[in-house]
């Protein structure tokens, strides 16, 4: 039993070793087999072009499609490698004999290689010792050859004919799982190098010839039949754009973009070479502009370049590849003719060199790197182009500025937009051209984007879509050499107004309103931020009668949680959600609204949104009719059961007695702060002058208390102006606004007029026309005078006006006062002394 594991174990390592070992080749012949397990031991299933020699064995996509190259093929069987018929057996159960080399040749039915090896004084070598490789042309290779060339090799058989058979020799046997994908094998004719390159459809090339029976072995190498006689190869992509007549402007584009000599350097290129007639087909305008930018140059080059070695023969269908530009293209075949793009353009195909191969094509291919912005619109959105073009909008776009095309496609523009005024069409389409190159890596959540007609844009990106305004991207972004292109299904209808406006403005929710501003939410639709609104409208509401309403406005706790469920931070259109599955958007009140998107329809809570997608300035607005309430809070009067049962009808209230709604912390809401700025008047100093020496006296009140400053306030309309108003007391002159003297220290007071407008601090404040002169304005006040008594002396100067002072009023007051001085005794006590109060 031991042994029988052993040998099992073996049995497998050594099949896996030969899976392991095995070549997309192998792969390809082995799944053939399969295919024609029904007509015999050994045979492989083929597939041939209709109308042609062509057979390949095929992959399982051309298999099951019948078709190779977009042509229809048919199905053939037939012994596979290394295998014969038996008369009279079913299949292919015989292994062909073992012979030399030369032999073999027979045996593939190579027999022109054959014969010519024979008369060029091959055969002795073939037919010796050692170990070769020959790359055998079919009899049908031979007759493809240009008949001066194959001439040229027939008649002189000892030279050409025997160094062109060399080539196609290698001096070590070589089976194709030893034929690797770009390897150079070195051929019997001075060395020189075979391009071997082996696909991963089954395809093996040489000199991108392709083998179409492989691995026969012969007693002193292997024969492998190819379907074209190969040449020797010895000049590089760079050399043969420098001598080839037709490839002169190419050759000045690579000059120019310093790619070259890149060209002549070891790799393994395919290059799709337009010829200068492609050139010309551009136009002197677009050939001058792609000239003059070394950059613009080196992208539409490197678009014609692959980082790998695509032969003719091994194209079985369309593959996109990726260029050194770094986006595809696709290389395709129409029958026995490649397409690029789906373009039949190839005038020649497979010139090999020794840094890979060179189709030549009649069509530059032009990278979106290398064009205008407005030449990245595509057919999609040909009717945006159109519209951009015919509104005057493209030609103000300049070529050396940046622009970003938010570009809808066809479809939006239906009969209604069409018949829009063209000025409202100019808007709208000036909202889909940014002033700048934005990429879409580049785009971030609340960025702002300037349109060239001075709107700006929000950017809100989601977990599998990327929006702005109301309008999603869609694939199929380009990058262009002064822009960018994104597709979008929508037209944009940027934000003009706040959420509240727009419910106001609509007419539609004003219980809704009337209710957000009993709860004391109202300038939550007011205030900046970005919310997510289910607006209720007023058919939510039509099956309350005013008491309902009422019970609704009694409970604000209750009130503001209803309320609430319906706002979300955070702003999210039906193009943001994921489709197909519940979006969990978290509401103010802390409860989730379970939100569906699916076939551009919208549901919260198992609602249907009727209109959705209302940009507002702060946050979006969905319309519904139906009023949503969190499932996971509970009510506990049985008239809020009953309220809500008549208002809800999509779900079950739950019902715990004696539940309370607790108040919810407003921390979303924002505090408005008005900071008025008042602008400070210029002050003028008004005064009035009086001939004469001016006499300064101290106005002295006794006035029995604690001493108190006390400001007397005048209003007059007009702009205020500042005049010093002093009162002449007799006496030693002092300097005083007014000031009253208590008993003890004497107090100050200021007596101001004060103008109506803008406030300013004045004493007395007289406005007179003319140049302003000084004036010390004297008032006597008439009383007993000081003594050096403890007595109180009062004077009657509460009420009195001195505003309404004349020039005559002043003079009077001035004489008046001259003449009190000279009867003023020297007993009276100094103003800065101490005081007591007088004793009754």
């Amino acid at each position: 039993m031991k042994l029988l594991f052993l040998a099992a174990f073996a049995l497998f390592v050594l099949s896996a070793f030969d899976k392991a070992d095995s070549s997309a080749y192998d792969k390809i012949v082995a799944h053939s087999r399969i295919r024609a397990r029904k007509q015999g031991p050994n045979v492989c299933a083929l597939q041939q072009f209709m109308g042609t020699k062509k057979k390949y064995f095929s992959t399982c996509r051309n298999w099951y499609r019948g078709s190779i190259c977009g042509k229809k093929a048919t199905v053939l069987y037939e012994c596979c490698p290394g295998y014969m018929k038996l008369e009279g057996m079913r299949g292919c159960p015989a292994v062909a004999p073992i012979d030399n080399v030369y032999g073999t040749l027979g045996v593939v039915k190579a027999t022109s290689t054959q014969k010519y090896s024979e008369i060029s004084k091959l055969r002795p070598e073939i037919e010796g010792s050692g170990s070769f490789t020959i790359f055998a042309p079919s009899n049908d290779a031979w007759e493809l050859l240009d008949e001066e060339m194959r001439s040229a090799l027939v008649n002189n058989v000892n030279v050409e004919l025997y160094n062109a058979l060399h080539y196609h020799m290698a001096n070590k046997r070589l089976l194709t799982k030893d034929l690797k994908n770009g390897m150079t094998v070195r051929s019997m004719y001075h060395n020189l190098g075979l391009q071997i390159n082996h696909y991963s459809n089954g395809v093996v090339t040489v000199n991108c010839a392709r083998i179409i029976y492989a691995n026969q072995i012969a007693s002193n190498g292997v024969v492998h039949v190819i379907d074209r006689v190969i040449s020797a190869v010895g000049s590089t992509i760079q050399d043969v754009i420098e001598v080839n007549d037709d490839l002169t402007t190419l050759s000045d584009v690579a000059q120019n973009s310093g790619l070259l000599e890149k060209l002549g350097q070891p790799g393994h290129f395919t290059l799709f070479a337009p010829t200068n007639e492609a050139f010309e087909t551009l136009g002197s305008e677009v050939l001058e502009r792609l000239q003059g930018d070394k950059e613009v140059l080196k992208a539409l080059l490197n678009f014609h370049i692959l980082d790998s070695v695509q032969c003719s023969e091994a194209i079985m269908g369309g593959t996109s590849y990726e260029t050194l530009e770094g986006n595809n293209i696709e290389i395709g075949c129409d029958g026995e003719s490649l397409t690029v793009n789906g373009i039949k353009m190839v005038l020649k195909k497979d010139i090999v060199t020794t840094n890979g191969v060179i189709h030549l094509i009649d069509q530059v291919l032009m990278p979106d790197s290398a064009k205008q912005v407005m030449e990245l619109v595509g057919s999609s959105q040909s009717t945006f182009g159109d519209m951009v073009s015919e509104l005057g909008l493209s030609a103000s776009m300049q070529s050396d500025t940046e622009y970003t095309l938010l570009a809808p496609l066809n479809t939006v523009f239906n009969d209604e937009v069409m018949s829009m005024d063209q000025s409202l069409l100019r808007i709208i389409l000036e909202n889909h051209i940014l002033k700048s190159k934005v990429v879409l890596g580049q785009l971030f959540n609340g960025q702002l984007l300037e349109t060239i007609g001075g709107r700006f844009l929000r950017v809100f990106i989601y977990r599998s879509a990327v929006c702005i305004e109301n309008a999603c991207l869609i694939r199929g972004s380009k990058l262009g050499s002064n822009g960018a292109l994104h597709l979008m299904r929508t037209l944009l209808k940027p934000a003009e107004n706040t959420m509240f406006q727009i419910l106001t403005e609509n007419g539609g929710f004003k219980i809704f309103l009337s209710l957000m501003e009993d709860s004391g939410l109202t300038d939550l639709l007011r205030q900046e931020g970005d919310f997510t609104l289910f607006a209720p409208s007023d058919q939510a509401f039509a099956g309350l009668s005013s008491s309902d309403l009422s019970l609704l406005r009694s409970d604000t706790n209750a009130l503001r949680t209803i309320l609430l469920y319906h706002i979300n931070n955070g702003i999210f259109i039906g193009g943001g959600l994921e489709s197909g599955v519940t979006n969990l958007l978290m509401s103010l009140q802390g409860s989730n609204l379970r939100v569906m998107f699916a076939n551009s329809s919208m549901q919260v809570n198992s609602v249907l949104v009727p209109e959705s997608d209302i940009m507002a300035t702060n946050g979006v607005v969905h319309f519904v009719n139906q009023v949503l309430y969190p499932g996971d809070i509970p009510v506990g009067s049985q008239d809020w059961l009953m309220l809500l049962k008549r208002l809800i009808s999509y779900m079950q209230i739950r019902y715990i007695s004696g539940f309370r709604y607790q108040e919810i912390p407003l921390t979303f809401m924002k505090r408005t702060v008005t900071r008025v700025i008042q602008e400070v008047p210029d002050e003028r100093k008004v005064t009035r002058v009086i001939q004469g020496e001016p006499t300064i006296t101290k106005v002295t009140r006794v006035i029995e208390g604690q001493p108190s400053i006390t400001k007397v306030t005048r209003v007059i309309e007009g702009q205020p102006s500042i005049t010093k108003v002093t009162r002449v007391i007799e006496g030693q002159p002092s300097i005083t606004k007014v000031t009253r003297v208590i008993e003890g220290q004497p107090s100050i007071t200021k007596v101001t007029r004060v103008i109506e407008g803008q406030p300013s601090i004045t004493k007395v404040t007289r406005v007179i026309e003319g140049q302003p002169s000084i004036t010390k304005v004297t008032r006597v006040i008439e009383g007993p005078k000081f003594s050096t008594s403890y007595g109180t002396t009062n004077i009657a100067l509460d009420g009195t006006d001195s505003s309404t002072l004349t020039e005559e009023d002043s003079d009077r007051l001035a004489r008046i006062i001259q003449a009190g001085s000279t009867r003023r005794t020297g007993s009276r006590r100094g103003v800065a002394g101490p005081r007591r109060r007088a004793r009754d």
